[in-house]
C-alpha cells in the first residue's frame, strides 16, 4: 500500500506522468523534463522536535495564539510554542492517556478521543500542564486491538463528533464486527456528556472532519469497502459496512436498517467447509455482483461516497479531511485536502452539489512525506502542519513518525483547479490559461469510468471499466476553462479524466497532475452544447499520407518482417524486461502503492517475492487472486487485481523473477 522511495520514484507526480505517457504514446522524457513538479510550488519542511520525543502524531490543533497542540499515539499531549520558527519549544501538557487519535480546542481547554472515552484536559492552576483529566463520555470496549477511536471534531453547535473502528472476528478473522455498542458508528456528544448515535456503516473511520460546518469522514478499503472515499454523513446515514447495524434496534438509534434486511439483498458469504470451518470469501472473477449504489433503491438511508479515492492511486489508508481556508494555497482555497497514512501523501478534493447531493473530483496534491499522513492543521502563517505515524501498518517513507510543514511559495502551478459535471460531460477549470491549440484537440483528453464491487471480500478491483468517447471540446475565450462533450456518462461511477496533451499558454508546460477522478453521483440538468460550438479536431485520427502509408506497408511486408520478428523473439527469450521497461506498468496498476523493489513496505519487496521461486504463470495467478496466507507477516491483504491484463502481468512477473539473479541492480 505504499509508494517506493527509491530515487526514480520519489515523486508520485512523475510516476503518473510516466504511466500516462506509456498509455498515450507521449514521450515520457519530454513530459518529465518540460514541466515543474509539485515540490516546485509546495515545499516540505521539517519541524524540529526534542531529542527522544516520539511524535507518532494522532491529533493536531492550532491554538488561538498560534501555538500547536499535538497528541501522540503513545498517550502524550504537547504544546509547541513558535511552531513555525527554527527553534520551536515543546512543552509536555499531558501524559498517560490511551492512544489519542484526535485533539480539539474549545473555550480554553483541550479535548481528545482516547480509546474508550472523550476526555477534557484542564490546566486549572495555569502552570502549563493539565491537572484535571475529566471524562466527558465513555463508551464500551471489548478489548480488541482494532477498536480505535477518532476525534473529536467540534460541530457548529459546540457538540463533538467521534468515530469508532470495528473489531474483527475470531474464527472469521477477516470480518469486521461491532462487539459492543457503537463500534462502527459516529457518535455525537454534548459537552455535558449526553451521547446520541449519529450514523453507522463505518469500518475504519480514521478521518472525521467538518467541511463548511457539515460532518464528513473518510474510510479505508477493507471488507465491504471496495476502496477508500470521502463520505458526507447526515444523521441517520448508513455508509456501507454492516457491522454497526447490530445496534440499529436500540431505542436511540437513528438508523433503522437491520442486518437481516441488508443480507437479504447482498450475500455475506458466511460459508463453511466440510469440517464446519468458515471459508474466507475471496474475489470471484467474472461473477455477477452488485455495487454500493445499487442498494440505494432498497435502502434510502444508504450514503455512497461523495468522492471515491481510488485505492493505490490516491491512497490506501485515507485519513483526515481538512478544508483549505480562502487565501491559503493560492487557487485552491475552499477545497479539501485529505491525508493518507499508508502512501504518505495528500490528495485534493473539489466538491460541488448536484441535485442536492455532494460529488466532485479528487486529484493528487503532494507526496514525499517521511511517514504516514494522519493529521493536518493550519498554521497562522498559512502553511500546513502535517502529523505522521506508521505505527500498526507501516507507511511509505523512511521514518516511523514525524511532524512536517507544507509551505506554498506563492507561485501558481498549472493544474486543474476544478472539474464540474455538465449535462453532456464535464467542465474543467484551470489555474492558468491553456494553449488553445492543445486544449482544442480531442486527442489531448481521455475519459473512462469504473466502479467497485460491494461484497464481503477485502477490497475490490475496479470493475465495469468502459471508455467514454469525447465528441468535442469548447475552450473559453480566456483559456481558463475547457468543456468536454462526453458520451457514456454513468451515474455513481468514478470517471477517470486525464489531460496528458493539454499545455499551458505560458512555456507550454504540462499539468503538474494530469488526472482527476470525478465521482458522478448525479448528472445535472441544463443546456447542452451543440456540435457547432465545439472543436472536433483530433490529431490522433489524422489520416496518414500516401508516402507514410507506403513506408508502413513496406515495413510490415512479410519479407521485411521475418528477420525483425526473429531478432525480437530471440531478444525476448534471452532477457527479462528491465525496471525502466516495467515501471510504467507498476505505476499504472498501482503496484508501487504497496511494493518497493528492494524494501519491505505494506507488502513484500519484489526481491523477496523473487526468492520464492514462483513461475511467471504463478505470479500472474497470484496477481489476479492473491493468497494472503502466503505472507502471514503482513497485516494488510493484497486486493485481487484481475484488471491487470495477462500480457502485462507476465511482463511484470518476468521482471520480478529476474531480481533473483540481479538483486537490486534491476530496480535502480
Amino acid at each position: 500500500m505504499k509508494h517506493t522511495h527509491i530515487k526514480t520514484y520519489r515523486h508520485a507526480a512523475l510516476q503518473f506522468l510516466l504511466a500516462a505517457a506509456t498509455i498515450t504514446g507521449f514521450s515520457a522524457s519530454a513530459v518529465a523534463q518540460e514541466s515543474p513538479m509539485e515540490e516546485d510550488f509546495f515545499s516540505i519542511r521539517g519541524v524540529s522536535s526534542p531529542e527522544g520525543a516520539l511524535l507518532e502524531v494522532g491529533g493536531l490543533v492550532t491554538l488561538p495564539n498560534g501555538d500547536l497542540g499535538i497528541s501522540t499515539r503513545r498517550g502524550d499531549v504537547f504544546i509547541v510554542e513558535n511552531p513555525t520558527s527554527q527553534r520551536p519549544y515543546f512543552r509536555k501538557f499531558a501524559s498517560g492517556l490511551h492512544e489519542i487519535l484526535g485533539l480539539a480546542y474549545k473555550d480554553g481547554n483541550l479535548y481528545c478521543a482516547q480509546r474508550g472515552e472523550l476526555t477534557k484536559l484542564v490546566d486549572t492552576d495555569m502552570d502549563g500542564k493539565a491537572d484535571v483529566y475529566e471524562t466527558v463520555y465513555a463508551w464500551p470496549l471489548s478489548g480488541h486491538y482494532h477498536e480505535y477511536s477518532f476525534g473529536p471534531k467540534i460541530a457548529p453547535d459546540g457538540s463533538f463528533f467521534v468515530t469508532g473502528n470495528v473489531a474483527f472476528g475470531d474464527e472469521e478473522w477477516w470480518r469486521g464486527e461491532s462487539r459492543v455498542p457503537w463500534r462502527g458508528w459516529t457518535m455525537n456528544i454534548t459537552e455535558d456528556g449526553k451521547m446520541q448515535p449519529w450514523a453507522t456503516g463505518m469500518r475504519s473511520p480514521a478521518g472525521p472532519g467538518l467541511i463548511n460546518g457539515e460532518f464528513f469522514y473518510t474510510d479505508n478499503q477493507g471488507d465491504w469497502m471496495g476502496s477508500g472515499g470521502l463520505w458526507y454523513v447526515p444523521k441517520g446515514a448508513f455508509t456501507g459496512h454492516p457491522a454497526g447495524l447490530r445496534w440499529a434496534g436500540m431505542p436511540n438509534s437513528p438508523v433503522k436498517l437491520t442486518t437481516e434486511q441488508l443480507y437479504a439483498k447482498v450475500d455475506p458469504r458466511q460459508v463453511k467447509d466440510e469440517n464446519g470451518r468458515y471459508i474466507k470469501p475471496e474475489n470471484v472473477v467474472n461473477e455477477d455482483f452488485v455495487s454500493l449504489y445499487e442498494m440505494k433503491k432498497f435502502f434510502p438511508q444508504l450514503q455512497t461516497p461523495a468522492v471515491w479515492l481510488p485505492h493505490g492511486i490516491l491512497g490506501i489508508s485515507n485519513s483526515e479531511p481538512l478544508q483549505i481556508p480562502e487565501g491559503n494555497f493560492g487557487p485552491f482555497g475552499g477545497q479539501v485536502l485529505i491525508g493518507d497514512q499508508g502512501m504518505s501523501l495528500i490528495s485534493r478534493v473539489f466538491l460541488e452539489k448536484v441535485n442536492g447531493e455532494y460529488q466532485g473530483a479528487a486529484f493528487l496534491f503532494r507526496t514525499g512525506f517521511k511517514s504516514g499522513v494522519l493529521r493536518m492543521a493550519w498554521a497562522q502563517d498559512g502553511s500546513l502542519f502535517v502529523g505522521e505515524t506508521n505505527r500498526g501498518w507501516g507507511s511509505a517513507g523512511d521514518a516511523n513518525q514525524g511532524l512536517q510543514r507544507v509551505v506554498w511559495n506563492n507561485s501558481v502551478p498549472f493544474e486543474m483547479r476544478a472539474v464540474r459535471a455538465m449535462p453532456d460531460g464535464f467542465e474543467i477549470e484551470f489555474t492558468k490559461p491553456v494553449d488553445k491549440k492543445s486544449a482544442e484537440d480531442i486527442a489531448s483528453y481521455n475519459v473512462s469510468s469504473f466502479i467497485y464491487k460491494y461484497h464481503p471480500v477485502y477490497g475490490s478491483p475496479p470493475v465495469n471499466t468502459e471508455e467514454c468517447v469525447i465528441k468535442g471540446v469548447k475552450v473559453s475565450d480566456d483559456g481558463m476553462k475547457a468543456r468536454l462533450i462526453v458520451d457514456n456518462l454513468r451515474r455513481y461511477y468514478i470517471h477517470n479524466i486525464t489531460l496528458n496533451g493539454v499545455r499551458a499558454k505560458e512555456n507550454s508546460y504540462s499539468l503538474v497532475h494530469p488526472t482527476a477522478y470525478y465521482t458522478l453521483n448525479n448528472i445535472p440538468e441544463g443546456k447542452k452544447l451543440s456540435m457547432s460550438e465545439v472543436s472536433t479536431r483530433n490529431s490522433a485520427a489524422t489520416p496518414k499520407s500516401k508516402a507514410t502509408a507506403a513506408s508502413s506497408a513496406k515495413k510490415s511486408s512479410p519479407a521485411a518482417a521475418k528477420p525483425a520478428a526473429k531478432k525480437a523473439a530471440a531478444k525476448a527469450t534471452a532477457t527479462a524486461p528491465t525496471y525502466e521497461e516495467v515501471k510504467g506498468l507498476l505505476a499504472k496498476y498501482t503496484c508501487l502503492a504497496c511494493h518497493n523493489p528492494t524494501k519491505k513496505q505494506i507488502g513484500p519487496a519484489y526481491t523477496d517475492v523473487a526468492k520464492r521461486g514462483y513461475t511467471n504463470e504463478k505470479i500472474v495467478e497470484l496477481i489476479h487472486n492473491p493468497q494472503p496466507q502466503n505472507w502471514p507477516d503482513y497485516a494488510t491483504e493484497m486486493p485481487p487485481m484481475p484488471q491487470v491484463p495477462k500480457k502485462d502481468a507476465l511482463k511484470i512477473a518476468s521482471w520480478i523473477n529476474s531480481l533473483n539473479d540481479k538483486g537490486s541492480a534491476s530496480a535502480k
